[in-house]
Order: structure tokens, then sequence, then C-alpha cells
């Protein structure tokens, strides 16, 4: 495993790979820093994707910034991604389920470097968010400026648990702040108790952290379970943390930045404007709780770190995608008594967690539906298109999946809707500018999910593609003649799938010794009279 000890040494790392650029030229931080990262994911495939270092940023009001913006450094692409988790692409989804079953907590420490510079009180009201390069990511649709890679830190009023979760952080003035979260936030289960309790939420907002715990914050870990000690698991060893300054709160000692503050149910105000979504729209402004700071923390020349969302494909979509998949995964495998669960597959496309597509290897055809029903109860809003497919079936091609739609479904026996589903900024699910309740559960049983059992209810004849030893032999003339290199697609051979009589077999045999026609006499000797079929 390998354990970063902050943020900066795994940029170093980025760069010794070839995974990020450095950008030097001034970059003005409303116009130009968004649409230029944009553009790698509108132009660029996935595995030519790398981490943006902006360390020449400019405001328009020509304020130059000593603090350098990283964008993509978490997940511009599945290599990113990996690079953070310290392993190879194909045990990621290993590590992810490692770290649940063995988390291990954080270390508390005396001090660290997110402390090295300290503003309460009036430099708040005089400076406060202002010396942070917050970009705008939609310029000339966005009214507002926010954090997007920020982790907001609280603790449980009554168990004490912590949660670590990726919430924006909308700017509302120098000192002031409010929380892009919704109901099915565990962080707003915190500021529910905390409002019948009588007190404000005392809340951390942290950002520029080590991979570990990025990924833990956007991971829907179970409610309750120490996130932190998560995060600890996927590094392999213990997270160190420090106390805030004016909040009861730990937080990661080798941080970038801290905002601390509090939080309180009893109050909120609209946020400024419109603001680009994960679902590839513009939301509508709506009512957020409050975030009043009482301190911000950080270290010296720090770096400020955010994720590029909105349109999908975008980093917040795979830094999604890849801690929902292995999460989901250990659900169904682990805690649903599903052994035969092999992948489950969210698609970048749909935001992470509308479409997905279960691979299993069933031995009896109930465990389908028990895959399907399973995730539909493991989160009320992940799952809109929800499929389960066979062995054979590769669930992130999407060709794949759609033959296995198309040639093993049928829609009147194959496939049920269920209601009672939220949807969380998805236009679908109400007219824009009905209230807020309907956009999130329309009156009066909600959104819906459609799930769809794609698996073999029966044997089939074999798949008609060449048997893999003359596509092993073609592929190897292929490569002779020098022609371009090739992607396989599953499946690239035949293979049998249950049935396949001796008669088609033994034709197929002797056509490759060329004694077809033996067979053709034979046959022609057992002729009978002619019968419709």
């Amino acid at each position: 495993m390998a354990y970063y000890k902050d943020l900066r040494e795994y940029i170093q790392l980025l760069e010794k790979k070839g995974l990020l650029w450095r950008i030097k030229r001034p970059i003005v931080k409303e116009t130009e820093l968004s649409p230029l990262v944009r553009w790698q994911y509108r132009g660029l495939p996935e595995e030519k994707r790398k981490a943006f270092l902006f360390e020449n940023v400019i405001g328009l009001n020509g304020r130059k910034y000593d603090v350098p913006v990283l964008v993509g450094g978490m997940a511009a692409n599945s290599e990113v991604y990996a690079t953070g988790m310290g392993c190879a692409l194909d045990k990621v989804h290993e590590r992810w389920v490692e770290a649940q079953r063995k988390p291990i907590p954080p270390r508390l420490v005396n001090s660290g470097p997110v402390q090295e510079e300290i503003h309460t009180g009036k430099e708040l009201e005089e400076e406060g968010l202002d010396e942070f390069p917050f970009p705008i990511d939609i310029p000339g649709f966005d009214g507002l400026r926010r954090t997007t890679a920020t982790h907001f830190f609280s603790k449980d009023p009554e168990t004490g648990a912590v949660n670590n979760g990726n919430y924006s952080g909308n700017v509302s003035a120098r000192n002031r702040m409010t929380i892009g979260i919704n109901r099915a936030a565990h962080i707003w289960i915190h500021l529910e108790k905390a409002k019948k309790l009588g007190k404000p939420l005392q809340v951390a907002l942290v950002t520029g952290v080590v991979p570990a715990v990025s990924f833990v914050s956007v991971a829907k870990v179970t409610y309750g379970i120490d996130e932190m000690a998560v995060a600890g698991g996927l590094a392999g060893e213990p997270i160190e943390v420090v106390k805030c300054q004016t909040v009861d709160l730990e937080v990661p000692a080798t941080a970038e930045l801290v905002v601390e503050g509090v939080v309180s149910l009893e109050e909120n105000e609209e946020q400024t404007g419109s603001f680009g979504e994960y679902c590839g729209y513009m939301a509508e402004t709506t009512l957020r709780p409050i975030f009043n700071i009482t301190c911000i923390s950080h270290r010296k020349n720090p770096i400020f770190t955010t994720l590029i969302s909105q349109m999908p494909p975008s980093e917040s979509s795979k830094i999604r995608q890849v801690a929902y998949e292995s999460n989901l995964l250990k659900f169904l495998k682990y805690d649903c008594n599903l052994p035969g669960v092999l992948q489950v597959v969210l698609y970048e496309a749909s935001g992470s967690w509308h479409y997905c597509v279960i691979q299993l290897k069933k031995t009896h055809n109930s465990q389908a539906w028990q895959a399907l029903n399973a995730i539909v109860g493991f989160e009320s809003h992940i799952g809109k298109f929800i499929i389960a497919v066979d062995e054979d079936i590769d669930p992130r091609d999407h060709d794949a999946v759609i033959w296995a739609m198309s040639f093993r479904v049928q829609p009147h026996r194959d496939t049920r809707i269920t209601e009672g589903r939220m949807g969380i900024l998805d236009p679908s699910t109400a007219p824009t500018g009905s209230p807020r309740a309907e956009l999130v559960y329309p009156f009066p049983t909600g959104g819906s999910a459609i799930l769809i059992d794609a698996t073999r209810k029966w044997d089939y004849p074999p798949v008609a593609l060449p048997g893999k030893e003359f596509m092993e032999r073609a592929r190897q003339i292929w490569e002779e003649l020098d022609l371009p290199p090739l992607t396989p697609k599953t499946p690239w051979h035949g293979y049998e799938l249950g049935y396949w009589p001796e008669k088609y077999s033994e034709a197929a045999r002797l056509n490759l010794e060329d004694r077809l026609y033996e067979l053709g006499e034979r046959r022609h000797k057992e002729r009978g009279p002619f019968i419709v079929q």
C-alpha cells in the first residue's frame, strides 16, 4: 500500500507518472480555468485525461493569487484514481472492500501543517475567503462561487460518530457560506439532532487532503461508521488528525485548508444564483443552511483543490463511480449473501448512479432479482435503470449490455418498476420551477426505477463467433501483418451456453476436416416426406 504524507507528495508522483500538467502561464480563474480543463472531458478519451495544476492564477479584478489550483487530481481518469489508491487499477475494488472490513482509526497528533496560519475575528471580515481563488465552474451561466472538492466534517451530537461528506460550499460573504446538502445526506441527520438539542452543529470544511480522505468523502459509507477509519484502511495506516481551533472536531493534520464554523437549521438563505450540477444541467437556486465561519486555518502557500463536475463525464462522475461500484459490490457480495456477484458497474454518463449493471454467476434464477432488489434498497436515489447480466457479458461494454437486453429479456416477464425513489437534481422528476418537495419526491409515490433481469433463464445455443483457437490464430496473423492494434471486446470468440446437440458438433467437426459431404450423404439417405416446420 502507498500512504501519502500529504497532497504535495501525491502531486509529485502524479507528475512523475506523466499524469499531471503544470500550467505556468496566467490563467483567469473566473473565465479560463474551468473551460480549459473542460476541454479534456469533451475532446479526449479517458486514458488521455490528466490532472491540472495552475500555478499562476489571477482574478478578473487583476488580483494575483499565491495559491495554486489543483483540478482533476483525484479522478481525472481511472489511472489517476488508482494512483491515489496506491494500487493497480484491477485491485481498486478489492482495496475498497478490505478497507471497510478492516478499518484503521485515525491517530491524533498535537500539531500539523494545516494550522501554520490561523485567521479569526476581524481577519475573517476583512479578508476571509477572499484569500482563495474560487473558480467559476460554468462561466456565462453560474451565478455563484463555490467549493466542490470540500469535505465537511461533523459529529453525531448523540453518539459522537464522525461524518466526512463531500458537499458544495457556496460563498455568500467573506465569513459566510451556505452548504449544498439534501435530506438524504448524513450531515442532515446531525443537523436535525443538533436542532432538537437546541444548538448549532459544529462543522469543518476541509480541502487539499490525501486521496484516501477524498475518496471516502463521496463513497456513501454506511451511516455511523467512522469514515476516517475507512480512509485509514484505504491508506494502509492511520490518518493523522489535529484538533480544530474553534470547534470540537479533528481534521487531517496535513490538509491544505480548513474552514471552521457552525450550521443551524434555524435559518437559511437563498443561493446567489444558478449553478451547474452533476446531471449536466443548470440547477435552480434553493434555500440552504447557513455556515457561519469562526476560523480559517491553512498551510503556508496552500494548494486550493477543486473537482470539476457538472456535465458528465467529469472528475466528480469518475470519483463517485469507482467508490459506488466498490461499495455496492461489497454490499451485494458480503452483506446480501450473494457470492456470485462478480462486478457492479455504474456508467459515468448517467452521473454515476442512475445506470447500474450487475454482473453475476447465478446458481439459481432468483439470484438476479435478489441482486436487483438489493440495489434498490441500498440508497433511495442510486439506480434508475438497474440491469442484471450473466458472467459472459462485459458490464462496461454498452454494446454487450444492449445485446443481453435485446436477446435475454422479455419485457413483460423480466422487468419491474419500483416507485418511492428520490430524484436529486434530476430535471425529469418534475417540471422546472416546481416546489422543492416535488422536485425531490413527487406526490404521492416519488420517482421510480426500472429493474431488468437480462440474464439467461435457460440454456442457449453457442455464441455465433469463431472458436477461441481460430480467433487466436487470426490475431497472430493480424499482428504479423502489422495491422492497427486491437482492443478486444467481450465476447471475442464463440463458446457454448448449454444447448448444443451432438449432431451440430459433428457437422462442425467434419466441415473442418473437409468431410461435410459424407454427412450430407448420410442425411440424404435418412430423408423423409416434406414437412412444413
